[in-house]
């Protein structure tokens, strides 16, 4: 059995652009999907957060229209509850790569407050990125990767292909005139070359090592594409 290190949002909420303060955390989809999927074939789940603090769900992510309905909501709400690697996360600080066999970043707003500016978080990923593990990122967790940067300040993740929240998966939530900055802009100004899907439907985009999914739908997909890579 191997470990899979989930590297997970410590933020309670995303600082809008009006300074206002909007309650978030991770998106519940994009932690269980993957979860169930690794617990299955067998893996450990080994979860990290930015000082260890344990990580919160956005609520909204709970409700049943992101659930296909009330008792798929029910579902996921159960699981996260019988997840106890969530309430006794480790240091993100204390991670070392070798004690892992892949790394999966599950999305929510929240890594737009907190793991996008995360040096820490930066150095892991582009550790990651360099040793050929497997490495996952889902919906908003390729914020990210705008905290991955070489000596020379270029973003390690230029000239990959990513799949990424999209600007008018932004629109259509209600946020993108709402956000300090867009996910997809700020990606592509680091040279990362976002490849754009339908909204809202799965898209998966593999380059190397690096599975990246467009938003909460595709984790489930990407999941399967991180499991046959670690073989």
């Amino acid at each position: 059995m191997s470990k899979i290190l989930f590297v997970m949002t410590g933020a309670h909420h995303w600082t809008l652009a009006d300074g206002t303060k909007h309650p978030t955390g991770f998106w519940a989809e994009e932690a269980v999907a993957p979860y169930e999927a690794f617990t299955a074939a067998g893996h450990e789940v080994v979860v990290a957060t930015p000082g260890g603090v344990v990580p919160a769900v956005d609520k909204g992510s709970l409700a049943p229209e992101f659930n296909d309905g009330q008792e798929n909501a029910d579902r996921v709400a159960a699981v996260l509850a019988a997840m106890t690697e969530l309430r006794q996360p480790v240091r993100l600080e204390d991670v070392n790569l070798d004690d892992y066999a892949a790394v999966f970043y599950p999305g929510g707003h929240g890594p737009m407050e907190d793991l996008s500016v995360n040096a820490e978080s930066g150095r892991l990923l582009t550790l990651a990125l360099e040793s050929g593990k497997p490495l996952g990122v889902v919906c908003h967790a390729p914020a990210a990767l705008l905290a991955a940067t070489r000596a020379d300040g270029t973003n390690t993740f230029a000239g990959y292909r990513v799949a990424a929240f999209t600007n008018a998966e932004e629109a259509q939530s209600g946020f993108a005139d709402k956000a300090k900055w867009l996910l997809q802009d700020r990606l592509t100004e680091a040279g990362v070359q976002v490849q754009v899907g339908e909204p809202w439907a799965p898209h998966v985009v593999v380059d190397r090592n690096l599975v990246t999914g467009q938003n909460p739908s595709s984790a489930a997909p990407l999941a399967v594409e991180l499991l046959k890579k670690l073989g």
